[in-house]
Parts: structure tokens; sequence; C-alpha cells
């Protein structure tokens, strides 16, 4: 690995680093409102939620990078204590882009930009209609951490309403590929959120036995990743060996066609990801039994199938 000690490095290396380590990030595209009641709107990628009671956000409108000038978000900010924030989908990125320029002062990115600017309920400053969440802030804290160029402005805000387009939802939740919702990589790189989605089972209130419960001939198989293992461990108990016996009791007597294929005919079903014909085949097929069975917990694994994969795993641990 490389070390690096902020200290040694110009401020744009460190800054290089964060956006490449630390991300993807949400953006925040954050409208305030000046004294003088000119708009502005800007994205801060420096950005998260904090809390829910009350709900608390948080983004950093830092000085800049060239000269240490403070930004008009954060003097408004600032001068009024309020914003509002909102998400930034795909639809509208490239308009989000150009609210990002350097304009003066006097100037109002919803014109530049071509966004919509809506009243909001409570707070002054406008809400972006193109945006399908938008949350009217109050600031509850500026907290400055230098005077230095890129020095931090850590902007904490309480959600005092939230605006939310209907169709989002799904079972009660917001549905990320409805939102569809772009985020911050490093240099000119962003990357779209429901482009890449996959589903990873949390504990949550569950008593998992973890990692060093995992047994041994799991943990030391050549087959299974160390996410794989991770899936394993967010289990609250193991097969016992008469479950293991009846499962695969079970699928032995089922029937399948293409079992005279042998090994074809379970490669076939691998690359399908079916990991119950897989299974089927491969115990029809005496050569390398156990590391085969091990595959088929794995693909199983893929497919969140963990009682299967568990089962199967267990199996696959009697053969040695």
């Amino acid at each position: 690995m490389l070390h690096y000690e902020p200290k040694n490095l110009s401020v744009l290396e460190v800054h290089k680093l964060l956006l490449g380590g630390v991300a993807p990030r949400p953006i925040a595209l954050v409208s305030t409102i000046s004294k003088d009641e000119i708009n502005n709107l800007s994205p801060f990628s420096f950005f998260n939620a904090f809390g829910a009671n009350p709900p608390v956000v948080a983004f950093s409108p830092s000085r800049r990078g060239k000269d240490a000038t403070l930004k008009d978000t954060y003097n408004n900010l600032v001068s009024t204590k309020e914003c509002v924030i909102q998400a930034v989908t795909h639809s509208m990125v490239e308009q989000v882009s150009l609210a990002s320029a350097e304009y003066a002062p006097d100037v109002d990115e919803f014109i530049k930009s071509g966004l919509t600017p809506v009243d909001s309920d409570i707070v002054k400053p406008k809400r972006v209609k193109e945006s399908p969440f938008q949350m009217e802030c109050r600031l509850l804290e500026m907290k400055s951490f230098g005077e230095g160029g890129a020095s931090a402005n850590l902007a904490v805000c309480e959600v005092v309403k939230f605006h939310v387009t209907e169709d989002l939802f799904t079972n009660g939740i917001i549905d990320p590929l409805k939102i569809d919702l772009v985020a911050r990589m490093s240099g000119d790189f962003y990357s779209r959120a429901a482009s890449d989605l996959f589903v990873l089972k949390m504990p949550g209130n569950k008593k998992c036995i973890g990692y060093d419960q995992i047994p041994s001939h799991i943990r030391e198989s050549e087959i299974f990743s160390a996410n794989d293992l991770g899936k394993f461990g967010n289990s609250e108990s193991i097969p016992t060996d008469k479950e293991v016996k009846d499962f695969i009791d079970k699928i032995s007597e089922e029937k399948i066609d293409n079992l005279n294929n042998g090994i074809e005919a379970f490669l076939t079903y691998q690359r399908l990801c079916d990991h119950k014909k897989m299974l089927k085949v491969v115990l029809s097929i005496e050569k390398d039994q156990e590391k085969n069975i091990e595959l088929v917990a794995k693909t199983a694994l893929l497919n969140n199938d963990l009682d299967f994969a568990w089962k199967a795993a267990m199996y696959a641990g009697k053969l040695k």
C-alpha cells in the first residue's frame, strides 16, 4: 500500500485522495436566497443524513480551493439560516452541472441551469421542480474548520418539510430504480445508482452466528469468497445433520432432464445460475462431487437462497 500523511501533501493531492476513496457520494443540490432576494443554486457532494429525530442533514460549502473565498451558498445560509436541499437524478444531471459553474453573486443559477424554481411552504429559498425529492431546511449550526483554500464548512441543517413525488414509492420505501439517483466519484466520474443495484440482507436484530462459528470446511474452502463467508455468518443457526440429510434425499428423488449429460448439464445450469438444477445433476456425478456441490452452494448464495446454500455446503463437508 501507499502511505500518506496530509501534512506532507498539497491540498490538491489530499482533495483527490478524498474524492477517489470516499465515494460514491450523494449530491445535495442546495438552493438559498440572498438578503437581496437573489436565488442561488449549487451542488455539493460532501453531503449526507445523520439522524431522523429530528431529521438532520449536513453538507460542506467549503472554501474555494484557489483563493479560500467563501461561496455564495455559505454566505446566504449564514445570513438567512434557510435552504432547500434536493436530490439529484440522472434526468437532471447536466443541468445540475451547469449550476456548479462559478457565477457572480448577483446571477440566478436557476436561470443559468434552466431548472425550475417553485415556492417552498415554510422556508424562503425556492425548491427545484425537476427533483423528485426535496427538503426544506433550517440551519442549526455552521461549523468552520480553517480559513485556507478548500477548508471545510459544515452546514448542519434540520429538515422542516419533505416533498416527495408519490410514484417513487414501492411497498412503502423509495424505490432506487424509480428515483434514479446520481452519485459523485473522482475527477469527472459519476455513478448512476440504479444501474448496478444488488441486495444485501442486513443483520438487523438477528443474533448472527458470525464468521468464527462457520464450520472450518466452509471457511477454508477455496470456492467461497470473503463475501460468501459473510453471508453464511449472517445466519442465526446452522442446519442440523438431519435437516441436511432430508434436504439431499428430497433433491435426489426429484426428476430432471439431461442427467445423462453429466458435467455438461451441470455447467449449463451453472451458466444459467440455476442452483437447484445444478445440485440435482451433480448428485449423479461422482467425480469432484465435493467441489461441485460447493459451487452449487456458491451459486445459491449469489441467488440469495441462504438456506439452500447452507445445506449444500454442509453436505459437501460430509464428503471430505
